[in-house]
């Protein structure tokens, strides 16, 4: 039994962390749909082997991400910018009811907890340290969602953002600066404990980075299809 438990415990790790690769490439456009996906490629990229991978993109097929196309395999199905503009519209609405809360219950120590991290998101994207940037990013949505208190709220929005790259955001034209922008209007309505205008600044902060995504996966898909990329290339 105890020689087992590493083994079984790894292995989802492995899967799950390659399911989110892939999905991250299909989601910013990098992996275009109607591009076949083989696990060795994907074992080789990652340095895991081809049975987490494959259990990686079967995962994706059940999400709708992947299609299993006979005597071919796995190839990406068809996704559009408005398919993310929609999965974006649905993580605006769990996401302002739960900055709403959040701003309801803010204690002193939240809101400064929040600044400092506004103030080094700032000067991570002054410094174009986009890694840096997303950590910081990520941080400040966590802490506004701890501040709201409601778990179930919680785990139903994390259903939604599974299918969102955490990374590629730094890289969209008007993502730093838009990022800065709207978390300045979200702080302003936390400070001030009003919850409707929380509720308003990260709603529109969230369909506005969908925005940004769809556009520029649009872009790449356009870009693609003119240079008649075929697609089937090494993820």
């Amino acid at each position: 039994m105890t020689s087992r438990s590493p083994r079984s415990s790894a292995r989802p790790q492995l899967s799950e962390k390659a399911t989110a690769h892939i999905r991250g490439l299909i989601m910013s456009g990098e992996l275009r749909p109607g591009t076949l996906v083989r696990p060795e490629t994907i074992g080789e990229d990652l340095g895991i082997s081809t049975t987490p991978a494959r259990e990686a993109l079967q995962a994706l097929r059940v999400e709708g991400f992947l299609e299993l196309v006979p005597r071919q395999g796995f190839v990406v199905a068809p996704l559009t910018g408005q398919d993310i503009r929609d999965l974006f519209q649905v993580q605006a609405l769990i996401g302002g009811e739960l900055a709403a809360r959040a701003a309801a219950n803010a204690s002193e120590q939240d809101v400064a907890e929040l600044e400092a991290l506004h103030h080094e998101l700032s000067a991570a994207a002054a410094r174009n340290n986009h890694e840096l940037l997303e950590e910081k990013n990520h941080a400040f949505h966590r802490e506004i969602n701890l501040m709201a208190n409601s778990r179930k709220t919680v785990w139903v929005l994390g259903l939604v953002t599974r299918y969102v790259p955490r990374r590629f955001y730094s890289s969209i034209p008007g993502w730093p600066q838009a990022t800065m922008d709207d978390h300045a209007e979200l702080l302003k309505g936390i400070q001030a404990h009003d919850p409707e205008a929380t509720r308003a600044a990260m709603h529109q902060h969230i369909v506005h980075s969908g925005e940004l995504l769809a556009a520029h996966f649009d872009e790449r898909i356009a870009a693609a299809a003119e240079t008649g990329h075929a697609g089937l290339a090494s993820v």
